[in-house]
């Protein structure tokens, strides 16, 4: 009996990254996979070769391959799901699992004299079917995707006016980072002192502030656009899960592009893979963490498929994390030693889960927020927002210091704490957890005459720049728009009257 062509340990190799792309290809491009693609064709291709090079037969090579692809690519996934269980330790052994059961289908498949023809006729065509699925999604994906070029923004351009002496300006986002009286009002947290803190350095700290979403992307893509992004939804589609577009727009954004044409250098801090990675259109990035073996390439794909394999445990998630957030303030002290006015932007993932942080900054391992008690997840958020405002002192201190020209400064929050609504909180007050934030400007030499208690983050920089630059830019209405982010980030809806209420 001939035997078949063995094709299916290829094929293997490059559903994980096909699958994985698929899956969350509304935040990536097509072209972040081919890399990846040719990595894990390559290993299989080598490991099929060593393989056949001991055992001398194609068919058990195969199959041995195979199954170190399944257990490479399968042990993030059910890390992943054990410690949503809760079940931490079960989760940390798991590669000794997967260690016997490797080495017990070697030896089965050494001693074993049976023909194993039909075996690998069927793997080849679950192989061949796996790939034509995946493939076709993306296909129909790319097909449909719109283009950034598409969009049309609502912002009428101002030119400047006389400018002086230019300032540094810091944009600095701290995720989640919620509104005073919110922390107050369902928390039951005071944080007057650090308020007090920042008033008395001369910012000026509005107690009505909102965020305009209640999500990262979306929310990040308005205010450095200083617009309203509604009008994606006809761009895109309503039910569209397409995020590609205002990750554009957050890369390559208004704001930036308006300060560059003054002399302005634009520079990135690298703390979020997924929306806030390297950005090419940047002067300069900088890096807040150390990328696994190298092999992340600045290529949020890349950090995305390794946190699915083995490879995710030669790198520790506490500690990654919390390097993201101490190296992020660290190097943001720095930034007056750059020569030249420039745009700083920065978006540190905290207070924002995870909690690593405990109030003084001591270690906090990560626990998986599905198995904590809502209780618990409120005082680790807390402990961290009393961690952040030691960090946010400490740099302000050191920025103001440092700085020839008195900067400008806006620390904000991206958009509330978000929860489940899992405390008792009332419908209004879950809206007023989702928007409410921390909004505070320090605009020196006058700049905050245009201030106003209620202002959004849409707002921010039609303000400096009028007050700055000699710009006319009119004011938007400041509103809060809600929508289902995990099945229709873009059907819109306006919940101002919920969340800003007398």
């Amino acid at each position: 009996m001939k035997k078949p062509i063995v094709i299916y340990p290829f094929l293997f190799a490059l559903f994980p990254v096909l699958a994985l792309y698929a899956h969350n290809m509304g935040e990536l491009y097509l072209s972040s996979i081919w890399i990846p693609l040719a990595v894990s064709f390559g290993c299989a291709l080598l490991l099929f070769v060593l393989s056949w090079l001991i055992f001398r037969d194609a068919i058990k090579a195969g199959i041995i391959t195979s199954v170190f692809l399944v257990i490479f690519f399968a042990d993030g996934h059910f890390r992943s799901l054990l410690e949503g269980w809760g079940w931490i330790r079960p989760a940390k052994y798991l590669p000794i699992a997967w260690g016997i059961c490797f080495i017990g289908i070697v030896y089965l498949i050494a001693r074993t004299k049976r023909q194993l023809n039909n075996l690998t006729n069927i793997f080849n065509v679950v192989g061949v079917s796996l790939i034509l699925v995946s493939s076709l999604s993306i296909a129909i994906n790319e097909f449909r995707r719109p283009s950034y070029d598409q969009q049309t923004s609502t912002v009428v351009q101002s030119e400047p006016g006389e400018v002086g002496n230019l300032p540094d300006i810091y944009y600095i986002i701290l995720d989640a980072y919620e509104s005073a009286s919110t922390l107050e009002e369902l928390y039951n947290y005071d944080n007057s002192v650090f308020i007090d803190y920042l008033r008395g350095k001369g910012f000026y700290v509005p107690s009505q502030s909102v965020s305009n979403y209640a999500f990262t992307i979306l929310s990040l893509a308005s205010s450095l656009n200083m617009e309203y992004i509604n009008y994606l939804s006809d761009v895109v589609g309503q039910q569209s899960m397409d995020f590609t577009i205002p990750n554009e727009m957050i890369k390559n954004n208004a704001v930036m592009s308006f300060l560059r044409s003054l002399g302005y250098s634009y520079v990135q801090f690298e703390t979020y893979e997924a929306v806030t990675g390297y950005n090419k259109y940047a002067d300069q990035n900088i890096r807040c963490d150390q990328k696994l073996l190298g092999l992340t390439q600045r290529n949020p794909f890349n950090t995305l498929l390794i946190e699915t394999t083995i490879l995710n445990r030669l790198q520790d998630s506490t500690t990654m994390y919390r390097e993201y957030v101490l190296n992020a303030f660290e190097k943001l002290a720095e930034m007056p030693d750059l020569k030249g006015p420039k745009f700083v932007f920065a978006h540190i993932i905290c207070p924002h889960w995870p909690y690593v942080f405990g109030a003084n900054g001591e270690i906090i391992e990560v626990a998986s927020w599905q198995t904590e008690a809502a209780q618990v997840q409120v005082r680790k958020y807390l402990n961290q927002v009393k961690f952040v405002n030691g960090k946010v002192e400490t740099l302000v201190d050191e920025i103001l210091s440092k700085s020839e020209v008195p900067p400008i400064i806006i620390l904000q929050g991206d958009h509330g704490l978000r929860g489940e609504c899992s405390q008792g909180l009332s419908s209004v007050q879950c809206m007023q957890d989702k928007f409410g934030i921390l909004n505070a400007y320090y605009l020196p030499n006058g700049g905050e005459k245009l201030l106003y208690d209620a202002i959004s983050p849409v707002n921010s920089f039609r303000v400096v720049f009028n007050s700055y630059f000699g710009t006319k830019y009119e004011l938007e209405g400041d509103r809060c728009y809600s929508a289902n982010v995990f099945k229709y980030p873009y059907e819109f809806v306006d919940v101002t009257d919920e969340v800003i209420h007398e």
